[in-house]
């Protein structure tokens, strides 16, 4: 079935099985695939969730196993790693690394406080998400 809307259920990253103070990839590909047979297909990570982690092991659990076509992933700006300008593409082109996706059918502004909405207003960071998005990189 491809994906036509998001799931009413989510799938967060946040806090994953760990053995040993790793990611336990292969109970998280069992979780994945459990999530996806069950009409789940909406999965949300982070920059900061495990350490820096969870974009990979999203990699490794979803966009190398299934078609983007199947899901929708989202992730966030981490506006705590951000000193400047030039820091908004950075963090977003190694996300999509980090996650091995094309684009993110959801991008975020996490943490989006006074502090941080500075933050993105002089580093031009709705600016960027709207060139994103008209490059297709991000969809909404």
């Amino acid at each position: 079935m491809d994906k036509q809307i998001t799931s009413r259920l989510g799938f967060g990253l946040m806090r994953l099985p760990m053995i040993d103070g790793e990611i336990d990839m292969p109970q998280v590909m069992k979780m994945v695939d459990t999530a996806l047979e069950n009409g789940v297909n909406y999965f949300d990570t982070a920059y900061g969730y495990h350490d820096g982690k969870s974009e990979t092991a999203i990699r490794e659990a979803l966009v190398k196993r299934y078609d983007h076509s199947k899901y929708f992933l989202a992730t966030k700006l981490p506006f705590w790693k951000m000193e400047c300008e030039e820091d908004v593409a950075r963090l977003f082109n190694e996300q999509l690394e980090k996650t091995g996706a094309d684009y993110f059918d959801y991008y975020l502004l996490h943490c989006l406080n006074k502090e941080n909405f500075e933050k993105a207003i002089n580093f031009k960071a709705i600016e960027y998400c709207e060139k994103m998005k008209a490059e297709g990189k991000i969809k909404k």
